[in-house]
């Protein structure tokens, strides 16, 4: 069988994994690629690569190989410079080289979205070292969050609640930073109602969006997410009209997920991902086609029908809480039996090889066709609680 299109994915953590599996679904052949052996994707994949994609000769070495019809970062940490040669080559990279470059640095989408298209967002100051970041706290203002230019899942991310937290925060943001960019942001603690994700699709048609998700956090990183969440309809088109003017200036064709701080009718841009967002689990139940189903369409060039609900849904990750290479996952029975009556329930086991503090290893995801998002929630969360990671002692393994 000829294969639809090859890709090249970049990333192969689980929402690398879940693309795969939509790519796969559709015909298409993927080569998984990520700095270690046996990421999530890649035991889906056709075949894998193992190399830090910030070693641009080997990220060039292996584009050269596959000669990949699209190429598709899953990740924040690539030589976007890589990526813009071989686009002028004529490589279709997903969404585009600049969008990898614009958004792989929160200070780069920053600039795009505040000055370059005057979108609101909090104050905001960088800093490239502790003087510059006690400089930046004094102009923009206690509290504050400081967070890395360039990370993932919350990695280096803090609040300054006084002036005494300013040196242990830049401490945590260094220690967090993905790249070799040592550079922070300083925002504003800006006072929200509540955050949601707009995945938003740019299709060769046009954009089009999901509901919105709303999304609770805890040392940066996403806990639980829903769909949908209420928003006034000025909210809603205000958040709208924002994510439209920053895809179309990004260009190309896939999912984004747009993240807004939302006060009232007051929408605040915060992030934007050019893939698929990690709140954006919860599409795995709760629409016709998930997250992933529509980057897979929008990055190849079919047709994407209505997009429809399923009913009031919610995710719920699965954490690890210590180091390990030798563990169990357990409880998967009494998890998938729902606990709340009118609920059903899903989990995803993401098959991550090793464990550490906070590593999302699954997620819960609760459907609550006759109820509201908060029965969603508690099934999601009570799901997830019964879920256990066994850690086994090697001398104790069979």
């Amino acid at each position: 069988m000829t294969p639809t299109a090859r890709i090249l994915l970049l990333g192969s953590g689980e929402l690398g994994r879940e693309f795969v599996i939509s790519a796969k679904r559709l015909g298409a052949h993927v080569i998984a690629c990520d700095s270690y052996a046996g990421a999530p994707a890649m035991q889906m994949a056709d075949a894998f690569e193992v190399f830090s994609m910030l070693d641009g000769a080997a990220l060039s070495a292996v584009i050269s190989k596959y000669k990949p019809d699209f190429i598709v970062p899953e990740v924040e940490a690539i030589r976007t410079e890589v990526l813009k040669d071989f686009e002028d080559q004529g490589f279709s990279v997903v969404p585009s080289a600049r969008a990898a470059l614009m958004t792989m640095n929160r200070d780069r989408i920053r600039d795009v979205a505040a000055v370059e298209l005057g979108l609101p967002t909090s104050k905001f100051l960088y800093a490239e070292s502790l003087a510059e970041m006690r400089a930046a706290v004094e102009q923009v203002g206690i509290p504050c969050v400081v967070k890395p230019v360039m990370s993932s899942s919350g990695k280096g991310q803090s609040t300054v609640k006084t002036a005494a937290d300013i040196d242990a925060a830049w401490n945590y943001a260094v220690s967090g930073m993905r790249g070799d960019r040592v550079r922070v942001i300083v925002e504003a603690f800006v006072a929200f109602d509540y955050e949601i994700t707009l995945l938003t699709i740019r299709t060769r048609e046009g954009v089009i969006f999901c509901d919105p998700i709303g999304h609770r956090q805890e040392r940066g990183d996403y806990r639980e997410s829903w769909q949908p969440t209420a928003m006034s309809p000025k909210a809603l088109a205000a958040a709208q009209d924002m994510a439209r003017k920053v895809v179309d200036n990004l260009g190309g064709y896939g999912i984004f997920g747009v993240e807004y701080f939302i006060k009232g009718d007051e929408v605040i841009f915060s992030e934007l991902s050019p893939r698929p967002h990690d709140t954006g689990l919860v599409t795995l139940i709760s629409q016709n086609l998930s997250e992933f189903d529509l980057h897979a369409r929008a990055v190849l060039g079919l047709p994407i029908p209505t997009i429809t609900q399923n009913g009031p849904s919610a995710s719920a990750v699965i954490l690890a809480d210590r180091e390990a290479s030798a563990f169990a996952v357990t409880g998967l029975k009494d998890a998938l039996t729902p606990a709340h009556p009118g609920t059903e329930i899903d989990v995803r086991i993401f098959g991550k090889p090793t464990t550490r503090p906070y590593r999302r290893m699954g997620v819960a995801l609760a459907l609550a066709r006759n109820g509201d998002t908060d029965l969603a929630r508690r099934a999601a969360r009570d799901a997830a609680a019964r879920v256990t990671i066994d850690y086994v002692k090697i001398d104790d393994k069979a």
